[in-house]
């Protein structure tokens, strides 16, 4: 059944995930004089306008996120498999935070600037936390399968 409160929490999750793809992450502050430099998940753009594609694999990872979380509402039938891409979902979404501070780290140094984090870097977290919840709700239906197939 596709109505189910786990339905909702991907949905939703998704949905956080489009948003962060579409804001940006993080600020580089320049030491010294200069310009900010934003950075989005596909690319860093400086005060100049240039962009630099260096953090594009954060933008596959946070895209192949929101697809997993995308394709799993459709999967109701199948609850073990469901229960196996959220986890995969999870774990792809905390390789995507150490990417980014991986990246965050190296951009940092390389132009020595301050980083501060944005509000579209807490989005992913928020997204961890809600296909948390589906997956916790998928075991839970699971469970009562099982046992109202023991019953029978």
């Amino acid at each position: 059944m596709i109505q189910r409160k786990q339905s909702v929490f991907l949905l939703l999750a998704a949905i956080v995930g489009i948003i962060s793809l579409c804001m940006p992450i993080g600020i580089f502050k320049p030491v010294e004089l200069g310009v900010d430099s934003v950075m989005y998940n596909l690319w860093i753009q400086d005060g100049n306008g240039s962009l630099d594609f260096s953090v594009a694999p954060l933008f596959c990872i946070a895209l192949l996120s929101v697809i997993i979380s995308g394709a799993t509402i459709f999967l109701f039938n199948n609850r073990k498999l469901q229960i196996k891409l959220c986890s995969w979902n999870m774990l792809l979404l905390i390789v995507w935070y150490i990417a980014y501070g991986v990246i965050a780290y190296l951009h940092k140094s390389s132009v020595n600037a301050e980083f501060k984090l944005s509000f579209a870097a807490v989005l992913p977290l928020i997204a961890i936390i809600l296909v948390f919840m589906a997956r916790n709700g998928v075991k839970a239906d699971e469970a009562l399968i099982r046992a109202a197939d023991r019953i029978r």
